[in-house]
């Protein structure tokens, strides 16, 4: 007698071998058996004729921090297949943090991860993890983030940390992987990441390393810095003797697989994550200020952009700068009442509607939305199809969504990226074999994260699975309507608990558990 039965179905099991005919059998949250079950009796039973069952997909890199908790973001999650969220991601998140740092990570990175709903004051990573565990209907991972243990250590400084402020960092890194983090992420075009050398970042990373965890980067640049980026990846990996994962890789496909095959060649064990799109996401001061600005400091920022002495420098030595940069901007989260009209459109086509100059527009926003402002944006014209293809091809590459949940007028890949993946680039351009693709969506992110018992339909594993039609399994979010569900996931267990059923989403439920590495 088994919970659930999965009866008929093809089962892709993750490790990218072959595919066979077999049902699978549910028991107490877990998969007790991958047979012919003709003759078993379970509670409820799944007609899988004509359909394949993968493991539940684990989104390797996603800004779901806070977003876990909202009913739009699990369902966005869940009609793609996907049943663990990655979080901790770019070097800014929750824990552990003071509650200075708390403060500073949350107004900071609002534009990315939102405002979590449960936190008040310091935070451990063992805290942050306990509020996750049977919260809602995802599994999460956490990465230790660098920039939050920096503020924490050393506040907004820029340079080099001492040796009390180093070793400080090193036991919030050692005590956060006691609790269950899972890696260690940079966010280097982030601040206060963004003012870490090699030197500093190794030191962290050796812990990391010695757990046979990975360190996980926003790299320090990426298209046509991308190269340049990686070497630095590849010195810290050596120096920390760590294995190294590269968020979002997005670049030069062909010179950037040579780069990462190299490295795989001579012996380090490098992965990455990317998304089949060419367009990015991000906090508007990122994409639009000058790195002289004081962005660390937030209230020093906001009054320098309302200082006219700045304002005419800006207009003298940036903005004409960023003029073939302000076209590619789609304003994606406004949070201010007076200009959330601007949600979806262009930056300049903001700015004529509002009568003003384009980089004014962008102060004067900035300014009204407490630099709390998202955007999408277009890779520079070096981005091109063939290059996502590259990467998605190579053996080192898992899937990432880097979903972003904030704003009216968000980037689609939260709601598309893995059904994206399923129906262009395996059903229709055959980039990847429906086997590969269960282990690109699943089995490699749970190895590289030490998620022992999940990304497998194999006996004994956690029952974190998914039925989809493999005929039908596609995205219908666009860059015009990007929370549009993608279609053809049909039931979605997690930990055994049928959250997706038919179509029919049960968020009532909520099984998911905050995971820890063994």
């Amino acid at each position: 007698m088994f919970d659930v039965v999965i009866r008929g179905g093809t089962v892709l099991d993750g490790t990218g071998g072959p595919a066979r005919r077999a049902d699978v059998g549910v028991s107490a949250g877990r998969i007790a058996a991958v047979d012919a079950l003709a003759r078993a009796q379970a509670v409820t039973e799944i007609d899988a004729t004509g359909r394949y069952v993968m493991p539940g997909f684990i989104d390797a890199h996603v800004h779901g921090d806070a977003a876990v908790f909202d009913p739009d973001a699990q369902e966005a999650a869940l009609r793609q297949g996907v049943t663990t969220f990655v979080l901790g991601q770019d070097g800014v998140s929750y824990a552990p943090a003071s509650a200075e740092t708390l403060r500073f990570v949350t107004r900071y990175f609002a534009p990315v991860n939102g405002t979590h709903p449960g936190l008040d004051g310091a935070v451990s990573v063992a805290e942050l993890l306990d509020g996750y565990d049977r919260r809602t209907a995802l599994n999460t991972a956490y990465l230790l983030p660098h920039g939050t243990i920096r503020h924490s250590a050393m506040g907004t400084a820029r340079r080099a940390p001492d040796a009390a402020e180093l070793a400080a960092m090193r036991a919030q890194v050692e005590r956060g992987l006691s609790e269950g983090a899972a890696g260690l992420s940079t966010g280097l075009e982030y601040v206060p990441g963004a003012y870490a050398e090699v030197d500093e970042i190794a030191a962290l990373c050796e812990p990391v390393g010695a757990a046979g965890l990975p360190y996980v980067t926003h790299m320090r640049g990426y298209e046509a810095d991308a190269a340049r980026a990686l070497t630095e990846v590849l010195e810290i990996a050596r120096a920390g003797r760590v294995a190294p994962h590269v968020s979002h890789l997005h670049g030069p496909g062909d010179a950037l697989a040579r780069l990462v095959g190299d490295a795989r060649a001579e012996g380090v064990d490098l992965t990455f994550d990317s998304y089949p799109y060419l367009r990015g996401c991000s906090t508007l001061t990122l994409v639009a200020l000058p790195p002289w600005l004081p962005l660390a400091d937030l209230d020093a920022a906001l009054d320098a952009l309302a200082d006219p002495a700045v304002r005419a420098r800006l207009e003298r030595d940036w903005f004409p700068r960023r003029a073939d940069v302000w076209p590619r901007i789609t304003l994606s989260h406004v949070p201010a009442d007076d200009l959330r009209w601007a949600e979806g459109m262009t930056l300049p086509g903001a700015a004529r509607q509002a009568g003003r100059g384009v980089g004014a527009f962008c102060c004067d926003l900035l300014v009204a939305t407490r630099l709390e402002a998202g955007c999408v944006f277009a890779q520079p014209p070096s981005a091109v199809e063939e290059s996502v293809r590259t990467l998605l091809r190579h053996p080192a590459q898992m899937a990432g969504s880097d979903a972003v949940y904030q704003g009216g007028h968000p980037h689609p890949r939260g709601w598309g990226a893995f059904a994206r993946l399923l129906g262009r680039y395996v059903r229709e351009l055959g980039d990847w074999t429906w086997e590969e693709a269960a282990a690109h969506l699943a089995g490699r992110a749970a190895a590289r994260f030490r998620l022992a018992d999940r990304g497998r339909v194999e006996a004994g594993h956690a029952a974190d699975l998914v039925v989809l039609d493999p005929g039908t399994v596609t995205d219908r979010a666009s860059y015009e309507r990007p929370r549009v569900p993608a279609e053809g996931v049909e039931h979605v267990l997690v930990n055994g608990v049928p959250v997706l059923t038919g179509g029919v989403l049960d968020l009532a439920a909520r099984p998911g558990r905050a995971l820890r590495p063994r």
